[in-house]
């Protein structure tokens, strides 16, 4: 008898080879490779090994020339000319023989300076700086959500998708984000300034349904990361209206009776200044 997961493995495959009978000719002619699948839209792909791939295309492949700004270099490499020797801003945080340590902040920059997503050449740079195989950059930058691999809008919306969010309307903050936006999730609207994804719990649960903006249309200098709270469909469309106008919203709650995270009407207890009893 085989192990469970070899029973498991050839449970999945034969769910593969069942669902590709009932695709397209053409999809049917394309090779069985997870690579031909990609480019074809298979429905077979699977969503969580889907984020693993990789295809090059005119605007994403290894031979495009990527470098840091000047700017963002510097916050890599210093260089002081009076004694020629390189002092490390990222670098610097972490032991000399363990550079690669340096890739995740790297990332991040990397991701700023391109308009929300990190090409591969981006990634192969990164390798040459922290002097490690390419691979090691790779295997990081598919591994965190928080690096987007493909195009995002200029204000990339995240919709947290975890449970006290979902119980208190997150999914019909997606939809009116999706509706009034005509997108569907992961796709950036015709005129590049949004796009919508899903993040798992934001740590602001007490404010639930609550987006993130990643506003990426200053650049690196530029960027914002910023919670919008209490959010209801109405509101959650006008924020989007705000920047669209190129308006700053107000962050934070947008429940115009709270303040932070403290009750609607203001505090019921602990008037006096506790500091006091102590």
């Amino acid at each position: 008898m085989l192990p469970p997961a070899a029973r498991l493995a050839a449970r999945r495959l034969l769910g593969l080879a069942t669902s590709s009978a009932s695709e397209s000719a053409a999809a049917r002619r394309l090779s069985r490779s997870p690579i031909s699948y990609a480019a074809a839209g298979c429905s077979s792909r699977l969503f969580s090994t889907a984020l693993n791939y990789h295809l090059d295309s005119p605007e994403n492949n290894p031979d495009m020339p990527w470098e840091f700004t000047e700017a963002n270099m510097k916050k890599v490499l210093l260089f002081v000319s009076f004694i020629h020797f390189p002092v490390n801003e990222i670098l610097s945080h972490y032991p000399s023989n363990y550079k690669q340590s340096g890739i995740i902040p790297m990332l991040d920059l990397a991701q700023q300076q391109h308009g929300g997503w990190v090409p591969v050449a981006a990634m192969n740079a990164i390798a040459k700086i922290v002097e490690v195989a390419p691979i090691r950059v790779y295997e990081v930058a598919t591994f965190y959500t928080m690096f987007n691999r493909t195009k995002v809008g200029k204000y990339h919306l995240l919709v947290c998708g975890t449970t006290p969010c979902m119980i208190r309307g997150s999914r019909e903050i997606e939809e009116a984000l999706l509706e009034h936006l005509g997108v569907k999730r992961n796709e950036v609207t015709s005129d590049g300034l949004f796009s919508v994804g899903e993040m798992e719990c934001m740590g602001c649960c007490v404010n639930a349904p609550m987006i993130a903006v990643a506003d990426y249309s200053k650049g690196s200098e530029g960027y914002t990361y910023n919670y919008y709270e209490d959010l209801t469909p109405k509101r959650v469309v006008e924020i989007v209206e705000m920047l669209k106008r190129g308006e700053t919203p107000p962050r934070g709650t947008q429940h115009p009776e709270r303040k932070n995270c403290g009750p609607a009407g203001g505090n019921t207890t602990l008037h006096a200044d506790m500091r006091r009893q102590w």
